[in-house]
């Protein structure tokens, strides 16, 4: 029952992997080096990918995403790598910036159940989704991003731009309980 947080190199991957212990979330941080194989023999019920500096750092994430059929959130980067992935695009954002910023949440079941309508939100802006994946939906944005958050529309696959992890983020940890809640789902 361990979510796999996968290190893209960010700064913020240790304190993810440290916010889902003080949430009592089992977990593991792990390089994002390993194998499919590797991945696999830790039987995860879900991913995490967390943020890095850019998308060439980004290890096996990509393969993750495409090969396995579980729950999976992309944080910043990995937000990136799952728009990428699916084929998305990704580009430098005109604001580039980390701010404080407020989203307008779209869709609040799942993800953003008791979030909505709006949530402040600690956001990295140097590059961001341009153009959302043919199979996704957007599920938050803001006055700086259009696409803050997204989700596949079949599979538990969501990406967010923004770091529930930090405390500029309030309410973040609710998105890793939201995003648990997905994975245990899927375990029944």
């Amino acid at each position: 029952m361990t979510i796999l947080v996968i290190n893209n190199k960010g700064q913020y991957n240790h304190r993810i992997q440290r916010s889902l212990q003080y949430l009592k979330i089992p977990s593991k941080l792990v390089p994002n080096t390993l194998s499919i194989e590797e991945i696999e023999a830790e039987n995860p019920i879900g991913l995490i990918l967390g943020g890095g500096p850019s998308l060439e750092g980004a290890g096996n994430s990509e393969e993750y995403i495409k090969h396995f059929d579980i729950p999976i959130l992309g944080i910043c980067l990995g937000h990136q790598l799952i728009a990428k992935a699916y084929g998305g695009e990704v580009s430098t954002s005109e604001t580039e910036s980390y701010a404080k910023v407020e989203l307008d949440i779209l869709n609040d079941e799942n993800l953003f159940n008791e979030l909505a309508p709006k949530m402040e939100v600690w956001s990295s802006h140097k590059d961001e989704v341009k153009i959302v994946p043919e199979d996704f939906e957007i599920l938050a944005k803001s006055n700086l991003c259009d696409v803050e958050s997204f989700k596949h529309k079949t599979k538990d696959v969501y990406g967010i731009q923004f770091h529930p992890e930090v405390h500029h983020t309030p309410k973040g940890s609710i998105i890793f309980e939201n995003f648990y809640d997905i994975c245990k789902k899927r375990c029944e």
